[in-house]
């Protein structure tokens, strides 16, 4: 299959490091035209330096801008007036005891995991229906549907995701638009591995240890392992692709069989 991007335009939240970096990345070796996203120009700058050392020649733009607020969706839609490709990644996480989420916690997660996702798609999808053709996606979790006891407020938010990806997908219904959520795995991103180091014997090889702390902590995973971001870039970039055309209102689960079920 050539997942071919060629002449479309592309924007990932929350691009600069992990699972945002990996599909920006894969986004631009389909050909895409790319916006990286980040509240820090320095780091929006520097993560456009390490996709470019992998994809000689990528095509990228630089849209700093805190994409939580209205006034941040309007820099972003200045910077790419007509996208093509949303991939709303951008997403916090944090453990705290159910009982001491307060209010405040609870309206920042669906601020930053929810609303900002609403508040881009409200603004670019209109374009996309025009123009006949786009791709809407969310990343969410498997903590969507198997709700962890220590952040269940990360959870309800992932959840919130699915329900939305499948009612603008209803409102994308016949325009030639898809709308699709990813549901990711326990990954391998930064930090990680000091993580698995905490709980594990620290004397293992990297491998090993991912392994055995997937054994004992994440005994749900088919896989055993990590998944690693561009894992999940791959489900992405197929989702973005014109291949997918027939792939509309799903949640699509990239999470080494860890949810125990064969609906999300």
């Amino acid at each position: 299959m050539k997942l071919d991007l060629t002449g479309r335009t592309a924007l990932v939240t929350g691009s600069t490091q992990g699972i945002g970096a990996a599909i920006a990345t894969g986004l631009a070796r389909a050909g895409a035209r790319v916006g990286v996203n980040g509240r820090d120009e320095k780091r929006v700058r520097e993560a456009m330096s390490r996709i470019a050392d992998q994809v000689p020649g990528a095509d990228l733009v630089a849209v700093p801008a805190d994409v939580t607020t209205p006034e941040g969706v309007e820099e972003v839609a200045r910077a790419l007036p007509d996208l093509d490709v949303l991939v709303n990644n951008l997403g916090i996480f944090g453990a705290t005891p159910a009982m001491e989420i307060t209010d405040e916690d609870w309206r920042r997660y669906f601020e930053i995991n929810v609303l900002s996702a609403i508040r881009l798609t409200r603004r670019f999808l209109p374009g996309m229906k025009e123009r006949g053709w786009g791709r809407v996606q969310y990343i969410a979790s498997d903590s969507a549907v198997v709700i962890p006891a220590e952040m269940i407020h990360y959870g309800v938010s992932k959840t919130a995701l699915l329900a939305v990806g499948r009612g603008f997908a209803k409102e994308a219904a016949g325009s030639g638009v898809t709308v699709n959520t990813v549901m990711a795995g326990p990954t391998h991103t930064e930090g990680v591995e000091s993580f698995v180091y905490e709980l594990v014997d620290e004397q293992l090889p990297w491998e090993e240890a991912q392994r055995e702390f997937m054994r004992v902590h994440r005994p749900q995973s088919l896989i055993q392992r990590l998944i690693e971001p561009e894992e999940i870039a791959n489900m992405v970039v197929y989702l973005a692709s014109p291949l997918a055309s027939a792939t509309t209102g799903g949640a699509l689960r990239v999470d080494g069989g860890y949810v125990d079920s064969i609906l999300p």
